[in-house]
């Protein structure tokens, strides 16, 4: 296509799931069924942590952004990826693919920006409980956040305004939704900044997290360690299995969905479905393993649920 025959609001075709006719409504109701309960879920917590007051702690504050994320997330993908389902065809206007990109990138470095940040907080609750208060004030906690969001966006806007200067020249994305890299196969120019630029964030976001929960984990072990009183200990231990199986099914669900991409002679199926297993089960799960986890959060849900159930 030439490249003058293309503007800022063209209309590009996305690729769709190739799947039989008889699966069409099951995979459908599927995916309607698990964003409505991933909506519900991390609605949920956020309700909860802001109507509960004794949740209104530096530890639930930072936890906010967490579902506040997930929820951003699967609303601006699920929804157009599962109707494509339905209706065979994936359409959207160039402007509106950037801005989803844009909320996906958002979306991984703010994860591990939210979980770094969380594990500051449970190493100076832990290693440091005396001073915590004094360290954790409310100013603090919102300079930390504002960091966290900053910090993102100054990484992901940079690399949206490296891709947004390059001209395009084709309208075919090759992927369920829009990403970095499907944009930028759009283009026939020199992507070589961009992709250099993305690579270092990549490694500058998994360095900074990857680091910080490493070294707050192994000074919290020492500390539980040293610690004698076994109820303490196990306290300590407990607040932080949540954060930690949050991280790891992050980690884990994104390296299965970047080695998808490397596989060749694969079902053309498998790197979607691994990229919508990131989208998906993160903001499934994450409030449901604090919501089971976290005791102030599971016995507040559980007393709003049996104040429901005897008023019915």
């Amino acid at each position: 296509m030439d490249n003058t025959s293309l503007n800022s609001s063209f209309v590009l075709t996305m690729q769709v799931f190739d799947i039989p006719s008889v699966g069409k409504y099951p995979a459908f109701l599927l995916g309607i069924a698990i964003y409505f309960f991933s909506v519900l879920c991390n609605l949920a917590v956020l309700v909860v942590i802001v109507v509960e007051r004794r949740l209104h702690t530096p530890m639930y504050i930072i936890l906010f952004s967490l579902p506040l994320n997930d929820l951003i997330r699967i609303t601006s993908v699920v929804p157009q990826v599962v109707l494509s389902i339905l209706t065979e065809r994936n359409m959207t206007y160039y402007p509106l693919c950037v801005f989803q990109a844009f909320l996906t990138h958002m979306y991984g470095g703010a994860v591990l920006l939210i979980l770094t940040a969380m594990a500051f907080d449970r190493y100076i609750a832990i290693c440091n409980p005396l001073r915590y208060n004094t360290i954790m004030t409310t100013h603090t906690v919102i300079k930390l956040i504002a960091l966290v969001w900053g910090f993102d966006f100054i990484l992901i806007g940079t690399l949206f305004v490296l891709l947004l200067r390059l001209p395009t020249c084709r309208n075919n994305i090759s992927n369920v939704f829009c990403d970095n890299p499907s944009l930028l196969k759009l283009t026939c120019a020199a992507t070589v900044v961009n992709n250099i630029y993305g690579l270092f964030i990549t490694a500058v976001l998994q360095v900074i997290s990857i680091s910080a929960v490493i070294y707050t984990y192994i000074k919290i072990l020492l500390t539980c360690l040293v610690k004698r009183q076994a109820d303490a200990r196990s306290k300590a231990i407990n607040t932080c299995v949540s954060h930690l199986l949050v991280f790891v099914l992050f980690q884990f669900v994104s390296a299965f969905t970047i080695l998808s991409y490397r596989f060749e002679n694969i079902s053309s199926n498998l790197p979607k479905i691994m990229f919508m297993s990131l989208m998906l089960f993160p903001p499934l799960l994450n409030p449901l393993i604090y919501g089971l986890k976290t005791k102030e959060i599971r016995n507040t849900l559980m007393k709003v649920f049996k104040t429901r159930v005897s008023i019915k």
